[in-house]
């Protein structure tokens, strides 16, 4: 039997085995736009969970307004006075509640006897008007009431926004309800 040896060749450091510095750098950028890609997203992430938690906010409070609102209207006794940013209501025990938007603040808010409370924040523009229940022939709409006196609906509409960083991004859509007074026949 006759044996062969066969040669084998050794690598030297730093020859093929090793990276080049042009290697080095395509590795860099590669890993600098990875890193770019996931700022990016990580960003847009959040802006998106911001916009997410206005909206909910958003909501929250126009649903808690418009239901005390309409409690309180369907409850009251009569409409004492009204105007296009101040209604005022004698509730079932005769207690006056007086609702009033402030556009200085952007707030609506609540007051009864010495308790005040805001029911919205952030409220671009708020209307009230008063009405009579009849309505106009063809349409539903009804006829405006010409004193307090006569009001038996109350039209009530509302915008609200949020900002994201610094700039209004959010809006809730207009909020518009015509709520009936139930005591009044």
């Amino acid at each position: 039997m006759a044996s062969r040896t066969t040669s084998i060749k050794t690598r030297r450091f730093g020859s093929a085995a090793g990276s080049t510095l042009f290697e080095m750098l395509i590795a860099t950028g590669i890993t600098g736009l990875i890193m770019l890609v996931l700022a990016s997203i990580s960003m847009l992430s959040g802006r998106t969970f911001t916009a997410f938690a206005n909206y909910v906010d958003l909501d929250d409070g126009n649903r808690i307004a418009m239901d005390t609102l309409t409690r309180d209207l369907r409850e009251c006794n009569r409409v004492t006075g009204c105007s296009a940013t101040v209604l005022t209501i004698e509730d079932p025990d005769g207690t006056p509640t007086v609702y009033t938007f402030n556009a200085a603040t952007s707030t609506l808010t609540r007051t009864k006897g010495a308790s005040t409370k805001t029911l919205l924040k952030g409220c671009d523009t708020l209307t009230f008007a008063i009405a009579q229940r009849n309505p106009v022939g063809g349409s539903y709409d009804v006829y405006p009431a010409a004193t307090p006196a006569t009001a038996k609906v109350v039209n009530v509409k509302w915008n609200c926004s949020r900002t994201i960083y610094g700039r209004k991004a959010n809006t809730e859509n207009v909020q518009t309800a015509r709520i009936v007074i139930r005591k009044q026949g």
